[in-house]
């Protein structure tokens, strides 16, 4: 069986990161991704998306530090849905991206529409990638 979603958006807010008494850390943001189609009647439409994305320990860590409102990330993990009971006893759910793996693609420029390029690295699961280039198999 396979659980695995991939996810290209924006931040919606700044990530909000707690530390568990253990000391593990936990962030937890919004995504926004968009769907543009035409419409029946040749108009252009778009439908946004929002995602709840959970990080947990380095994945955390990184977006405290580098994730700002609006930056452009990649998203892969997994989804989760759980329930609970509200103040008032009526059972609650929610659904929600639990991320292995991140990277920072940009962040939108307000004046020209264009990304421009982050230079931080590929985050999976919390640790930066080093594996140079000659290490590669193919």
């Amino acid at each position: 069986m396979v659980n695995k979603v991939v996810l290209i958006g924006n931040a919606g807010q700044d990530p909000e990161v707690r530390h568990l008494d253990s000391g593990v850390a936990v962030a937890n943001f919004n995504l926004a991704t968009n769907e543009t189609y035409k419409d029946k009647n040749g108009d252009r439409v778009t439908q946004t998306e929002w995602h709840r994305i959970v990080l947990w320990r380095g994945l955390a860590e990184v977006v405290e530090k580098y994730v700002k409102k609006g930056e452009l990330l990649y998203i892969e993990g997994r989804l989760r849905t759980r329930s609970w009971d509200d103040k008032d006893g009526n059972k609650r759910y929610t659904t929600e991206i639990l991320a292995d793996a991140m990277k920072m693609l940009g962040k939108k420029s307000p004046d020209s529409g264009s990304d421009q390029g982050e230079t931080e690295p590929q985050m999976d699961g919390g640790e930066p990638e080093t594996q140079e280039q000659d290490d590669l198999p193919f």
